[in-house]
């Protein structure tokens, strides 16, 4: 096994092995378990304290989705057209993915090492604490999104007819589904090796029926059904919107909505599923 730490591996512990300070232990027999936006800020804090000791997952999350955009602009040389319907495309399925995979890790070593049954036992409702790590991938989202979006309309040219930003909220909705979709199936793995096989078994089947492979009205009417429920479709189809119309259309509305609902009922599917400790 590899001797080096994984990528959420840092985020159990605070600096000092301690108590996170912003969450100090309730008084005996009072624990809140109420959202508090408070709760959640200092959750969302002391995440970001431990992501900035931790080089290797920054650059899984920021560097990476760059370097392959980069990589298939090389790929497509010369067929500037296929990149600008591809690239536009992977540019919502990069962060997804990536987001995807350190949240669910990042998450089950909190349970399995037992920093979330310490964290349970403050102060701290299970939505004060995926409240605060949605807030802190979804800050780190947010970077990862304006460097890919930036570098692919002006870096490699990616032919956008309408506007960039409108590339850049649909690049963020998809990384913030990312982190819903890695935050709930976390409380179904009993390991990180388990939380990685979930990539495959719950990306993987949307990634082939998308459409970036093959255009959905094309296959097999069971596969379209299918793709229809599938929130990266709407994904991809709203990249798609935004490559080929110049403004805001309502099938962009569309699946900005599906992408962020999708979003939301994850995140309270994960709250609902949290438990404390692996079995």
């Amino acid at each position: 096994m590899n001797a080096h730490p994984t990528p959420a591996t840092t985020l159990s512990q605070t600096p000092s092995g301690g108590t996170p300070k912003d969450l100090s232990p309730a008084p005996a027999g009072r624990a809140p378990r109420a959202f508090s936006l408070p709760r959640t800020l200092a959750t969302a804090r002391r995440v970001l304290r431990q992501l900035g000791h931790d080089p290797r997952t920054i650059a899984l999350m920021l560097v990476v989705p760059c370097v392959l955009l980069a990589v298939l602009s090389w790929v497509y040389d010369g067929k500037q057209r296929t990149f600008d319907q591809v690239g536009a495309s992977l540019l919502g399925i990069f962060p997804l993915i990536l987001m995807f995979l350190v949240t669910s890790i990042a998450t089950l070593r909190e349970r399995t090492s037992g920093t979330l049954e310490r964290l349970l036992s403050m102060p701290l409702g299970k939505a004060d604490l995926l409240g605060g790590y949605a807030l802190a991938f979804g800050g780190v989202a947010v970077v990862q999104a304006c460097l890919a979006t930036g570098l692919a309309v002006w870096g490699l040219g990616l032919d956008v007819v309408g506007s960039p930003w409108l590339l850049l909220v649909i690049a963020l909705a998809d990384a913030f589904l990312g982190i819903a979709l890695g935050l709930f199936v976390s409380a179904f793995a009993a390991s990180e090796f388990q939380a990685v096989q979930f990539m495959p078994a719950v990306l993987l089947p949307q990634l082939l029926m998308c459409g970036l492979l093959v255009p959905r009205d094309t296959m097999q009417p069971v596969l379209a059904a299918v793709s229809d429920v599938l929130p990266m479709s709407y994904a991809v189809d709203g990249m798609t919107q935004v490559v080929q119309h110049t403004g805001v259309t309502g099938d962009f509305v569309r699946d900005l909505a599906v992408v962020a609902a999708c979003a939301l009922v994850a995140l309270a599917l994960g709250a609902a599923t949290l438990r404390r400790r692996t079995a």
